[in-house]
């Protein structure tokens, strides 16, 4: 009986033990959060769905979330998007490009350095004139020539920040849902309005596969295929695929939609963005007939942290609630942004050259330091 007893307590005990370790778990996945209500009702939602006693239960294959990126869970004010940014660098400063540049996308990437440092409104619909002109802009490269590309201009200091590249740019307490969501065996995707190229090249150095990310695309052929129709054409052993001048789809709004239904073949039960592009994504989610579903959108309201246009995110945060999409603030949900050493300052671009690679030269302020200026 004696014996009994002890085992008793010491299951109790070892029982107590446990909990604890769970809860202590549970806390290092959001170390970076304050507590906010969309932190609160993202853990309440994955609580509840994969719970297997839960009448809202999802079963581990269908636990599908869809993030966009730029602005979502990586920084897009430097002081617009990378990809804007990238484009402009090859357009009218890389010395292998420059001087080749069809006309049209000089004008297009002159349209970025206009926006950038006289302010300049961006013409409409900007995003597909931008799209054409990637698509050029890049035409020749190999896969792998353009990753190298990609990751070797973001290495720069991104401007509007000190002690921060754009390859280290992300929403750090965002990174910290993945683990999280991952943790409970969900599959997440990123589904971006940017080249999807650019996105894999970005995301690879925070463990996203390649395989799990959707953008914008171009069509591909083999530099041995010339003008014959890939249909025709068998890939050989020593071909490699390039990039060619021809868009294939900006993936932004409904073509979200259709590129999550026709690459995941799943409707999503989570999806989180920061802009009007992403409400289809969010209203597909919201679809979902099977299973409960959430979504959220990210504003841009912390103007001491990072560069927010306020009045266009109040605009935006009213939208977003009368869709009953959940907010995540930066503002009030973050501990930090981008890490506890990155300072965003005050910026003015300068183009300079050095060993024929164009860099981003930023003035650097903080805001304390414009004082004494």
């Amino acid at each position: 009986m004696k014996k009994v007893l002890i085992l008793l307590i010491v299951t109790v005990l070892l029982s107590f033990s446990l909990v604890g370790c769970n809860k202590q778990t549970e806390k290092e996945y959001f170390t970076l959060w304050n507590e906010c209500d969309s932190l609160k009702t993202l853990k309440e939602f994955v609580e509840d769905v994969t719970n297997p006693n839960s009448k809202n239960f999802i079963p581990v294959e269908d636990r599908i979330a869809t993030f966009d990126m730029d602005g979502t869970f990586i920084g897009e004010l430097y002081p617009t998007y990378f990809e804007y940014n990238l484009l402009e660098y090859r357009v009218l400063d890389d010395p292998d490009y420059k001087d080749i540049a069809p006309a049209d996308v000089v004008e297009t990437a002159q349209d970025i350095r206009d926006f950038v440092r006289e302010g300049k409104a961006l013409p409409a619909h900007f995003d597909m004139k931008h799209a054409y002109a990637a698509a050029k802009a890049y035409a020749g490269m190999t896969l792998k020539e353009f990753d190298l590309y990609v990751k070797e201009y973001a290495k720069n200091t991104a401007c509007g920040f000190r002690n921060m590249t754009y390859a280290d740019s992300f929403y750090k307490p965002m990174l910290e849902i993945f683990d999280y969501l991952e943790a409970n065996n969900f599959t997440y995707y990123v589904v971006s309005g940017s080249d999807r190229f650019i996105c894999r090249s970005i995301v690879e150095s925070i463990g996203i596969a390649p395989e799990r990310v959707i953008g914008m695309d171009v069509v591909l052929k083999s530099d041995n295929q010339g003008d014959e129709e890939g249909v025709n054409y068998t890939y050989k052993v020593d071909d490699t695929l390039i990039r060619t001048d021809e868009l294939i789809i900006k993936n932004l709004k409904t073509n979200k939609v259709k590129q999550i239904a026709q690459e995941i073949g799943k409707v999503p039960v989570l999806s989180f963005g920061n802009s009007s592009g992403d409400s289809a994504m969010h209203n597909y989610c919201l679809s979902n007939e099977k299973y409960k579903s959430e979504v959220f959108m990210l504003i841009a309201d912390d103007e001491v942290r990072d560069h927010a246009d306020l009045v266009e995110t109040a605009k935006r945060k009213a939208i977003w609630e009368e869709n009953n999409y959940n907010i995540i603030s930066m503002k009030n949900d973050f501990k930090t942004i981008y890490g506890i050493n990155v300072v965003k300052t005050q910026f003015d671009f300068n183009i300079t050259m050095q060993a024929g690679n164009a860099y981003t030269e930023c003035d650097i302020y903080t805001q304390e330091e414009l004082v004494f200026c």
